[in-house]
């Protein structure tokens, strides 16, 4: 065999090793792609990406929800006295540990992400597709009545569904400002979980769910709501670009979202911080006992203590989440 002849038979098999090696992994892409766009996938889709953003988002901001838990819980039951400011509470949390600390509670607040997230944008971004296909029938656009109603919904269902997590986080953060003699020292989400049924039952991880889920309905109706309707209104009348058109449409729902919830946000943080007396009393019978006791004791601009914390808390988280979500939205189209 000439040397000539070897060398095409090698470069035919090059040609061909080429050939299959492109098709396998267009093989592979196409596979991935069909998976995607599977009946199931794309109804899990919304609930998955949105469950995720969520916990990136509180892994970036959990130190503030610290902050901002500890400034809710600060002089409870007196109108006078020293007003705790974000950064003395910082500086106390530092005092009594270390950096760390402000991570307390973490393990519960991935768990509420992965279960209050993942429901709240899921249900929203399904309502929203159900209300989008509806107003292309009829010739019209979703309006902000219909976008506010679907927050709602969407909100107060998960808000329910996590409401054991969300009270595991409060009492995790919270066990720090007991005395010593009890603290519980949870050692993570499921010890404070397991503890909280050994000792006070299954219903009390409902504790505190009225003020919880109206919370997040006000919550969701600030935030999702007018960030699609900030978003909707800014690619209307704006040239900027969709990256600028997200940060403006987000910083400006985590405004409404802060100073809609805040008070809800409050009275939920007290609710699930007691724990029955000696006497097996607890300081607050019910959402409206709470409302009404903080008012007269300590003032009706309590509720909205530590509003610049709880803002600095909420409007990075709803822009870190909604940019995820939608980035990740955009990867699984």
């Amino acid at each position: 065999m000439s040397s000539n002849t070897l060398k095409q038979a090698a470069e035919a098999a090059r040609t061909k090793s080429s050939t299959m090696g492109k098709q396998g992994s267009e093989t592979v892409a196409a596979v991935g792609t069909d998976f995607l766009h599977t009946p199931f996938m794309r109804a899990a889709l919304p609930f998955v990406n949105g469950g995720l953003s969520g916990m990136v988002a509180t892994s970036v901001i959990q130190p503030v929800d610290m902050i901002k838990v500890r400034l809710q819980l600060a002089g409870e039951g007196v109108a006078t006295g020293p007003k705790p400011t974000p950064l003395s509470v910082t500086r106390d949390i530092l005092a009594q540990g270390k950096v760390l600390d402000l991570y307390t509670g973490l393990s519960a607040g991935l768990l509420r992400q992965a279960v209050y997230t993942t429901a709240r944008l899921g249900f929203f971004d399904t309502f929203m597709k159900g209300l989008t296909a509806r107003a292309k029938e009829k010739g019209n656009q979703i309006s902000f009545a219909e976008r506010a109603g679907a927050g709602l919904a969407a909100g107060g269902i998960a808000a329910f569904v996590g409401n054991p997590a969300d009270l595991a986080l409060i009492r995790m953060q919270s066990d720090g400002l007991k005395p010593l003699a009890e603290r519980k020292n949870y050692k993570s989400v499921i010890d404070a979980l397991s503890s909280i049924v050994k000792s006070e039952g299954v219903t009390a991880l409902w504790a505190g769910a009225a003020p919880t889920v109206v919370r997040a309905m006000s919550l969701n109706l600030g935030q999702l709501a007018f960030f699609s309707e900030a978003k909707a209104q800014l690619k209307e009348r704006t040239t900027w670009s969709a990256q600028s058109q997200t940060l403006t449409a987000s910083a400006i729902a985590g405004f409404f979202a802060s100073f809609l919830s805040l008070p809800f946000d409050f009275v939920k943080t007290r609710l699930q911080k007691q724990q029955p007396g000696p006497d097996g009393k607890v300081p607050y019978k019910s959402m409206t006992d709470c409302f009404v006791k903080v008012a007269r004791q300590e003032g009706l601009t309590r509720f909205y203590r530590g509003f610049g914390t709880y803002y600095v808390r909420i409007a990075p988280h709803a822009m870190v989440t909604l940019i995820v979500v939608d980035y990740l939205g955009w990867l699984t189209k």
